[in-house]
Formats: C-alpha cells, sequence, structure tokens
C-alpha cells in the first residue's frame, strides 16, 4: 500500500478551502512529448481529452498519434496500482489519481469489455487485472466457470417479459400469516399516503413492498404509482445494456505484473523450529510433529521430513495442515515492569531454560480444489499475528490463503511427497457410499434413549466427553429418526481420522431429514468443515425467504473466510440467491466490499464480487454511484480532520469549508438521486446543504440531510462515519432485530428500533438517524439549569413527553415507553452491552426507547482504574419507572406488567439460545475486538440461564432485576458525571 499523504490536504477536493477548481496535470504523451497543463477538478476524463487533443496540436510529432478514439488514459490510483481509465465519463475528481500525472496510452481491441472490466474494477475495489496475474489455476477455474454462468443468467432474462423482469428483480414474498395479524392490530383500517402525477393515472403498477415493515413500526406506508410505460422503460433499458454485453468479443488480458523481489536482509543470529499438526475443522487428527532447531541470520533450512500418526487413506477431504514457527531464546527473569506484556502471551513452550516465542502461522489444505492430494514444492507466505488461545499456537480456524504482502512476510518452503505415479484422487461419492454399505451397525435400544436425549438437549457450547461421543455415534441412526436437529453433536462424534467412519457419515446423510434454515447454520460452523456436511446445510437454506435471508447474510459472508476453496455451496448458494433478488445483491455486495481491504478474504470476496457483478450487469451503475458517493463524503470528511488537526482552521470556516464542497457540481450530481446504501428501497433525492453538519467527536462524523420528495417533505437523514469499525455495531443490531423477530412470533411486540447501520469500507460507513429523536441527557439537561443536577431530575423525561403528546396519545406514548424499555432491558442484559451513559440512550417522540452505539457487548464493560464504571446489569432508573408508572408512585399495576413483559421476554430468548450462540460462533472469525474466542459466547450462556430449568432461570433473571432497580442510583451518578463532562 502506497504512504498515506497525511501531511497535505486531498488534492481532489482542497478547492473546498481555497475555492480553487482547477488543478494541474502532468501529461506524458506515447510520442515522448511532455505537457503540462491546468484542467477543472470537476471535468470528465472524455473532455480532459478534448483539450489535451487541442493543446497538443501546437505541439512537434502531433501527428504521430493519430485518432483520438484510439488512445486513452492511464494513471496510478490510490492503491499504488496501474489503472487504465476506458470509462471516460468519470470525473477527473471521482478518479483520483495518487498524483496528478496522466499517462496517454494506445486503446487496444475489445473496448466494451474493457470497460466493464475496469467499472468491475473500479467498483469493487481491487483491479481485475490483479486477478488476471495470480499464477493460480483454482482462480482461472472459477472466474471462467462464473462468467459462463452469468451469461447463461443475462440471455435467460434477455428471453423475460416486463412483468417477468420486474417480479425477478424485486422479489415481493412476504412471510405468510404476517399482514393479517398486522390488520388485525390496525382494526382492520391502513391508512396509505398515495403519491401520483395526474397525467399518469390511465396504467400504473402498484409496487407495494415494504407495507408490513411500515405496518409493524407504525407509519403510514407513501406509496407512488408508476406508469406502466416508466417501467417498460427501465426495463428496455437493462435488457439494451445486457444485449450489448453478450455482443461483446473476449479480448486478450493484460500481461500480468511482474513478480517483485525480496531484497536481502541482514538480522542477528536467531534459533528456529517449526510445529505442524493436521486437522479437521478444530479437531487434531494425530499428535503434531516438531522439526529439529536451526540456526541461522536470515534462511533456516531443516532438511526433515515431518511423518503423521494417519494413513492416507483415512485422511478427511477438508484436512488442513497448519504450521507455527517458533523463535527459541533465553528465558529472562521476570522484571516488575508491564511495558511488554503482550511479549509473555505467546511465551507456552518452555524447555531446558529456552522460552519458544511464535512468530509466524500458516495453513495450507491437504487435498486441492480438484480433491487430488498435493504433491511437490510449495512455497507459504507467513502470517506474523495470532488470535487468542491456540492450541499450541497452530491457528486451524486461520485462511488458508497465504499472505499476499509477501515482501515483509517469512517464507516456508515445503515439499509434499510423491504416493504414486498418478495423482491420487479422494474417492468420488458413490465409492463413499459403497464402502459404507459393506459396514453394518448404528442402532441402540431404549434403555439408551433418556440418556441420548440428555445429551442432545444440552446447548452447542457444552463439551462431549470420549463415552458420550461414543454412544452418539453407536446410536447415531436414533440420532436421525428422534433427534434430527442433533447432527452437529453426531458430527463432533465422528472419528475424521477413520475412513470408515466418514463413509458412514455420507450414507446416513442422504437419509437425514431436512432441518429448518435457523437449526442448519450451526452445521456452517468452522467445526464441521467436511465438504457434504456444508453442502447438506446449504441446500435447506434454500428454503429460506429473501427476507429470512437478509437475517442471517452477515454470519453467512463470514463463513465465507473459513472456506478453503473458492467453488463452493455457499458461495454458488449466495450468487443465486443474489443474482435473483437485487435487494439481496445489494447488502451482499456491501457486505463482502466493506472487507475488501482485509489481504486474507480480498482473492476469495474479489471473485465472488466479480461474478455477482457479470450476472446484474444493470446493478452496476446503481452500486457504482453509491460507491462514488462514499467516496465523495469520505473526502469531505478527511477535509474536516485535516481543517481540525493541521491548520487549527475555526469550526465557522470548517462548516462553511463543508458546505462549499456539498455545493459543487461534482458532489451535487454523484449525491443526488442515489439509492440508499442503507436501504435500496429508498431513493435520496438531494442534498439539503444547510441543514448538513459535522459532529465534534474525535472522527468529525458527517451528518448528511436528504430532502425527500416522495416523503411530503420529510427529511432523510445519515450519518457517515469514517475511522470507526461498525461491524460490532452491525452485529449487535442484527440480533436485535432478530429478538424483535423472535418476541413477535410469539405475539409480543416490544417495540424494538433497530435502526439502519452498515459497514461500507475500513473502518467507515454509514447509520441511520432515528427521525423525531433526542437522547436522555439532551431531554434532562433542556429541564434543569445546573447540569450535575440534571441527571437527577426524575420529572424531565415525562415532562417531555407529556409536551410532545397530549390526551390518548400520551396515553399510547407511556405505553410504548414501557414495551421498549422492557425490551431493551432483556436485550442489554443478555448481550452484556456496556458504556450505557445517558447520551446513547434515546427516545423518540412517540415514546419508543432505544439505545445506540454498541462499542461494548458480551460482559466487556469499560473501567478506571481497575474498577467497572457499570455496576448494573442493566439500565433501569427511577426516572424510568416513573415514566412507566404515569407519575404516581401508588401505579404499582402498571409497574407489575412492565416487570411481566421483561420476564416473558427472557423466556422466549431463552428458547432460542442455541441460536444466538451459533449466530455469534459464525462471527468469530471476523476479527472483532470483543469478539475472539468462545469464551467471549460463554457470556451468553451464562446471561440466558442455559442448562437451567425455566424456573431456575426465571429466578436468577428476577435477582439480576431488583439488582438493576437496587443500584439504580450508582447508573444517575454515572450520568451525571457524563452530562459534566459532555456539557455541550
Amino acid at each position: 500500500m502506497p504512504p498515506a499523504k497525511t501531511d497535505q490536504l486531498d488534492l481532489w477536493v482542497e478547492s473546498g478551502l481555497d475555492g480553487d477548481d482547477q488543478v494541474m496535470v502532468d501529461f506524458l504523451l506515447p510520442t515522448g512529448i511532455y505537457i503540462q497543463m491546468e484542467v477543472p477538478r470537476e471535468s470528465t476524463i472524455q473532455n480532459i481529452k478534448l483539450l489535451l487533443w487541442k493543446e497538443a496540436q501546437t505541439y512537434p510529432l502531433f501527428s504521430l498519434l493519430g485518432e483520438m478514439e484510439g488512445h486513452m488514459f492511464e494513471c496510478v490510483n490510490q492503491a499504488a496500482v496501474h489503472e487504465e481509465l476506458e470509462d471516460e465519463t468519470r470525473r477527473l475528481c471521482d478518479v483520483r489519481p495518487f498524483l496528478p500525472v496522466l499517462k496517454l496510452i494506445t486503446r487496444n481491441c475489445g473496448r466494451a469489455e474493457r470497460i466493464l472490466d475496469s467499472k468491475i474494477g473500479v467498483l469493487i475495489g481491487k483491479g481485475l487485472h490483479e486477478l488476471d496475474a495470480l499464477q493460480d489455476q483454482e482462480v482461472k477455474d472459477f472466474r471462467s466457470k462464473m462468467k459462463r454462468i452469468s451469461e447463461e443468467k443475462m440471455q435467460c432474462m434477455q428471453l423475460m417479459s416486463w412483468g417477468e423482469w420486474l417480479r425477478s428483480c424485486y422479489s415481493m414474498t412476504l412471510e405468510a400469516g404476517s399482514l393479517e395479524n398486522l390488520i388485525d392490530k390496525h382494526e382492520g383500517v391502513i391508512k396509505i399516503t398515495m403519491h401520483y402525477d395526474q397525467s399518469q393515472v390511465s396504467s400504473v403498477n402498484l409496487v407495494c413492498r415494504y407495507i408490513r415493515d411500515c405496518l409493524l413500526t407504525n407509519e403510514s406506508p407513501h406509496l407512488t404509482l408508476v406508469h406502466c410505460d416508466v417501467v417498460k422503460a427501465m426495463f428496455e433499458k437493462e435488457i439494451s445494456t445486457i444485449g450489448s454485453v453478450l455482443a461483446w468479443k473476449t479480448s486478450n488480458p493484460p500481461l500480468p505484473l511482474p513478480p517483485k523481489k525480496r531484497l536481502p536482509t541482514a538480522s542477528t543470529l536467531i534459533v528456529c523450529h517449526v510445529r505442524a499438526g493436521l486437522f479437521h475443522g478444530t479437531e487434531l487428527l494425530c499428535k503434531t510433529a516438531v522439526s529439529s532447531e536451526s540456526s541461522s541470520r536470515s534462511e533456516h533450512v531443516w532438511n526433515k521430513t515431518l511423518e503423521f500418526d494417519i494413513a492416507v487413506c483415512d485422511l478427511p477431504r477438508m484436512a488442513r495442515l497448519c504450521f507455527a514457527i517458533y523463535a527459541v531464546m533465553d528465558k529472562v527473569k521476570k522484571q516488575r515492569s508491564t511495558k511488554n506484556t503482550h511479549l509473555n502471551k505467546y511465551q507456552t513452550i518452555r524447555k531446558a531454560g529456552k522460552v519458544h516465542y511464535p512468530i509466524a502461522w500458516v495453513n495450507t489444505m491437504v487435498f486441492d480444489y480438484r480433491g487430488q492430494l498435493k504433491t511437490g514444492d510449495i512455497i507459504l507466505h507467513c502470517w506474523s499475528s495470532f488470535p487468542d488461545e491456540l492450541e499450541e499456537m497452530l491457528n486451524p480456524i486461520g485462511t488458508i490463503q497465504t499472505n499476499p504482502y509477501t515482501e515483509n512476510a517469512t517464507e516456508l518452503h515445503i515439499s509434499f511427497p510423491e504416493y504414486s505415479t498418478q495423482p491420487v484422487v479422494f474417492p468420488a461419492f458413490d465409492k463413499i457410499l459403497e464402502k459404507a454399505a459393506e459396514i453394518a451397525g448404528g442402532r441402540g435400544g431404549k434403555k439408551f434413549y433418556i440418556e441420548l436425549k440428555e445429551i442432545m438437549e444440552r446447548d452447542p457450547l457444552s463439551q462431549l466427553c470420549e463415552n458420550e461421543k461414543d454412544l452418539i455415534w453407536t446410536l447415531r441412526h436414533d440420532c436421525r429418526e428422534n433427534f434430527p436437529q442433533s447432527l452437529p453433536k453426531l458430527l463432533l462424534s465422528v472419528k475424521w481420522s477413520k475412513h470408515e467412519d466418514m463413509a458412514q457419515l455420507q450414507a446416513l446423510l442422504q437419509i437425514w431429514p431436512k432441518l429448518s434454515p435457523r437449526d442448519a447454520l450451526e452445521l456452517l460452523d468452522f467445526n464441521y468443515p467436511d465438504q457434504y456436511v456444508r453442502e447438506f446445510a446449504v441446500n435447506c437454506l434454500r428454503d429460506m425467504s429473501d427476507d429470512e435471508l437478509l437475517q442471517y447474510l452477515l454470519q453467512l459472508v463470514q463463513v465465507l473466510r473459513y472456506e478453503p476453496y473458492y467453488d463452493c455451496a455457499l458461495s454458488r448458494f449466495l450468487l443465486e440467491r443474489a443474482q435473483s433478488s437485487r435487494k439481496i445483491g445489494h447488502f451482499l455486495f456491501w457486505h463482502l466490499r466493506s472487507e475488501m481491504y482485509m489481504p486474507a478474504v480480498s482473492v476469495h470476496f474479489a471473485l465472488i464480487l466479480e461474478a455477482y457483478c457479470r450476472g446484474c450487469i444493470p446493478h452496476i451503475e446503481v452500486l457504482k454511484k453509491q460507491v462514488e458517493a462514499l467516496s465523495k463524503l469520505k473526502a469531505v470528511n478527511e477535509l474536516i480532520k485535516f481543517g481540525t488537526i493541521k491548520t487549527k482552521t475555526k469550526q465557522a470556516h470548517l462548516k462553511e469549508a463543508m458546505m462549499t464542497c456539498l455545493r459543487q457540481t461534482g458532489f451535487i450530481e454523484t449525491l443526488s438521486d442515489l439509492h440508499s446504501p442503507l436501504n435500496p428501497n429508498i431513493l435520496l433525492a438531494g442534498v439539503n446543504v444547510e441543514r448538513c453538519k459535522y459532529m465534534d467527536s474525535k472522527m468529525k462524523p458527517l451528518w448528511i440531510v436528504y430532502n425527500n420528495k416522495l416523503l411530503g417533505g420529510d427529511t432523510v437523514d445519515i450519518i457517515f462515519k469514517n475511522g470507526d469499525d461498525l461491524r460490532q455495531d452491525m452485529l449487535t443490531l442484527q440480533i436485535l432485530r432478530l429478538m424483535d423477530l423472535l418476541w413477535k412470533e410469539a405475539n409480543l411486540d416490544l417495540r424494538i428500533v433497530p435502526y439502519g447501520c452498515l459497514a461500507t469500507g475500513d473502518h467507515s460507513g454509514l447509520i441511520e438517524v432515528v427521525s423525531s429523536a433526542d437522547t436522555i441527557a439532551n431531554i434532562q439537561k433542556t429541564s434543569s439549569n445546573m447540569a450535575a443536577a440534571a441527571a437527577f431530575n426524575k420529572d424531565a423525561l415525562l415532562n417531555w413527553l407529556k409536551d410532545k403528546n397530549s390526551g390518548d396519545a400520551l396515553d399510547k406514548a407511556i405505553e410504548e415507553f414501557t414495551l421498549s424499555c422492557a425490551g431493551y432491558c432483556v436485550a442489554t442484559y443478555v448481550l452484556g452491552i456496556g458504556d450505557r451513559h445517558s447520551d446513547n440512550i434515546m427516545v423518540r417522540s412517540t415514546g419508543q426507547l432505544f439505545h445506540i452505539d454498541f462499542g461494548h457487548i458480551l460482559g466487556n464493560f469499560k473501567s478506571k482504574f481497575g474498577i467497572k464504571r457499570e455496576r448494573v446489569p442493566f439500565i433501569l432508573t427511577h426516572d424510568f419507572i416513573h415514566v412507566i408508572q404515569q407519575g404516581k408512585t401508588s401505579n404499582t399495576e402498571k409497574f407489575g406488567n412492565f416487570r411481566q413483559y421483561c420476564e416473558e421476554a427472557y423466556l422466549i430468548l431463552r428458547k432460542n439460545g442455541n441460536l444466538f450462540i451459533t449466530l455469534f460462533a459464525l462471527m468469530l472469525t471476523a476479527g472483532l475486538p470483543e469478539l475472539t474466542s468462545v469464551k467471549d459466547i460463554q457470556y451468553l450462556k451464562d446471561s440466558l440461564a442455559l442448562g437451567k430449568t425455566d424456573e431456575e432461570a426465571l429466578k436468577q433473571f428476577r435477582q439480576k432485576f431488583d439488582e438493576a432497580l437496587r443500584e439504580s442510583w450508582t447508573t444517575k451518578v454515572n450520568w451525571m458525571a457524563h452530562i459534566v463532562a459532555h456539557p455541550s
């Protein structure tokens, strides 16, 4: 990556401060002529080429250039990669070359296809020439297969009618029965606001996909009547785009980039050794092997054969070979200083006065993507970081991709032996079933049924002893007939180092009952890597509706991290569903693209993104506009940060500079008429520049206000963050959304507000601003003249609700507050959400209470000087109780109802405890700071009291409830300190 330009303002947005819209660009011509000239920052590449052509006429050798259309520009982009600017409709300020230098080059044949490749490269954040340059047959085979499938998909779309196209791209499937319940709740009357143009009422197509969502949030649906001709025009435009793409002929790919040479480095004498282990999931298949020690200043050579106590015929298809390299150092005396405590973290192996420090790790599959046993020499570029709690520092749940930053990575050269003159191939599926047929057994008597039932009802974190595993395997057919959802426990009981057991499992899977999608999710955990198990799981997921798939899409994307091969069942399933639903495609795109900066997944995710774009060509322009808009917002945010830190510009001047930027033509065009990345069903009409601002926190988030003519003059407010990792907030809000769904399935609506949040890149993303809401801190401060006293004014919140509502509306608002307070009390307790001060708890004018900012979860509460600042299991203050009791201390009935809501909500979550554990376990490989090991998930098991009866669990929750109420004075003290520390 190029060095960050932290000492100067971004060249492509600095006009926001100085008002100059020109930039000096150096042009390099193929004739050897060099021209320097000023061009407008916001000009398109095509216009700049016209200006250059006019200027070049005054220079020598102009006649040798030939036709202007036979040339295009090339630049070095922000990723320090050569980029050919095939798409000349882009603006120079959107291209943002690393330096203002453009090279004119001769255009090759196949221009249309190269434009598509260029657009896809810009869109996914990785040039396709980088994929072309990879000397990896698996990558080539996957791209070729996906390109063929995408072309077939586009050909099928060409044959559709406009009605079929509309239903295909904008699926309107709803969950059965959900609308009937909602209509009953609204007493059979639904108020809908209609928008239409009187000149277009002869023939209309009514699209009402989101009515249910509006009813769930007690909002009035706004529908727009769209003339059929408008829809047909959209359809014809997309079909025309597809037709032009399918007519393109494949051109020769660009030459691969030359390999970078490693420079020799001098270093001190280091003693190293290697440890290796064979794993299936997290299960060690046999004893680890260790090399001898080697001493060298640079290259270490062992020349040692590492042997593993397992027959080749017993190797599972998904076996992976994991390596760890250790540096051997003299043991040092303990020091009082704690500055280097991180070094002691990995001192797990001590021998003969020596300490063995792990310095690098790397994994590789034993079989390649075609099922052939690997042979010959392989170079593995290692990773230097280590996750917590590794078994002997081997990292079986780590990626099997090698480190792409080869210049600074440790190289490990290994050689797989040749077992035969012919390739050794993993047996075909029919051969496995033949083997299973030779083996009998697997049934038990009724006397074991009770013991088996007890084992199967345990939560996913419970450990199985060897005797229990043997019992489960012996009674595997009984498991299939009586406990089909217990398949994960059966998989943990398989002897993966015995091919006979593996064969019997595959045969059993053929007759295993189909699981519900929720139960099947657990099979995608990294503990169950078997190819056929994962295909079985994905087959179960096919029953998911679009809404249900979106609910779990975050986890499914993280599962891809662990998949060893690009062409896996999950990749194909996600692409298939994304290409048949524009909304699923939208969120799959952003979930993948937001992690493209991570080297361990960049190639895999880039391949899926490329395949999606080729199969949904009309969607490219919509996504491209969103990417460009986010790039503009990031540039504005960096302008403000620069002005604050470097130039000490006054706040008023910075806000004016921000507005100047947002008023530029390029910004207006890019940010207007934009499908919201948070919800592609919302069209953001135009930015209301005067109402935009930036927030005064460290990262200077932007508060962008959009006008929306379809919502009767209402605005849509969005916060853009640059510098904060929003993935943990996304996970927490997803779980809150799931809790809300589970409660509603049990006819308990607790008025949860799971607002939109989307990570869009490296520590950047968008957050939905909930309308008509304010923080508890602001409500308290406006009711008191003294900041210190504000937190203790118990009437402030109730008086605020009275100001916003009157009569029956006030009673309804208090009921909304009661229900939502119960929901968030239970949710924050179960999830262990910390840092709950009065600025991250909000209330809507309609009464709904909700929490924001989830930087601390799973019991990771903030502390100061070793003392926990939060001493209550969840927030339940007396001013909350004051509202619930309608300001009357004698109104114990209302408080009793509130307590009943909490207990009912808690028991519903307990029934779905395994699902919550599964969803968090699937996120373990994501690298979230507070979710790194199974120990973190143990918090969920404890808070839900899994393993206890409902009576025991309810008793525990009631104790926590009483504790929260009894110790609420400590919350008020914390809130007072927060208000005093943050008066503005």
